[in-house]
């Protein structure tokens, strides 16, 4: 087929790593793997850290009418809610994903119930993955916790959804080291993984094209899924069993 064109979409990558900027965040490296694919595909891209930010916990859309004194959170919803595509990265830790992404995942279900103008729930329409880094193992179990939780509040997951790297048990270099106890690694560790090269290619195509699809189309048709109609009565084709 000929090259799709994506120029119109526009992707957030949200990294959950436990380091502030600018020290380095291996997840990050592994994420710029699919960011250049995004560049030349002509995405519009957006990036940031979750811990570089005052974000407070909780489940509300603003913590600060929760007790909180500052909460960005708000603010920087809107760039999750202007992007047609969001990816989560996460490191792990202890076989999980790290606390960082926990919250953002808290405050993605706080945004869940609104609505858009079709009266869904305000994520439908939208597609979301996710990237993963780490030492031992966890790749998978972490991506099934996100992309099970994306899901749950409104995302859309396409086939081939996550993308991830480990390194061999026990402490050692991570993906994209170039060092590690004074000997040097070429080249960067990890990139020359052909299974985490092609499932992370695999996986930013799939989110494109999803993406693509959702965005042409207008969304999902709200005939049956309308929070909206339903608190207003409607019910489709819906028998409460009660009632057999």
């Amino acid at each position: 087929m000929s090259q799709p064109d994506f120029s119109q979409l526009k992707a957030l990558y949200i990294n959950c790593t436990l380091k502030k900027s600018p020290d380095k965040s291996h997840t990050d490296t592994l994420m710029n793997v699919s960011k250049e694919i995004m560049k030349k595909e002509k995405v519009s891209i957006e990036e940031f850290r979750f811990i570089d930010h005052n974000i407070a916990t909780g489940i509300y859309p603003d913590m600060t009418e929760h007790g909180w004194k500052e909460d960005e959170w708000p603010t920087l919803f809107k760039k999750v809610n202007e992007a047609d595509i969001l990816i989560v990265g996460t490191p792990i830790w202890l076989g999980e994903k790290s606390s960082e992404c926990q919250k953002l995942i808290e405050r993605l279900y706080a945004m869940s119930g609104k609505t858009n103008e079709k009266g869904q729930y305000l994520f439908y329409g939208k597609a979301a993955g996710c990237v993963i880094t780490g030492n031992e193992d966890g790749v998978k179990h972490c991506a099934m916790g996100i992309l099970y939780a994306l899901q749950h509040v409104g995302y859309s997951i396409p086939p081939q959804a996550d993308a991830g790297w480990i390194g061999e048990v026990g402490p050692g270099p991570s993906y994209g080291d170039t060092e590690w106890q004074g000997k040097k690694i070429s080249p960067p560790l990890g990139t020359d993984s052909d299974f985490t090269n092609r499932n992370t290619t695999f996986m930013t195509y799939n989110l494109l094209h999803l993406a693509n699809m959702l965005k042409n189309q207008g969304g999902y048709p709200n005939y049956g899924n309308s929070r909206e109609d339903w608190d207003n009565g409607k019910r489709w084709e819906f028998e409460n069993p009660e009632y057999r």
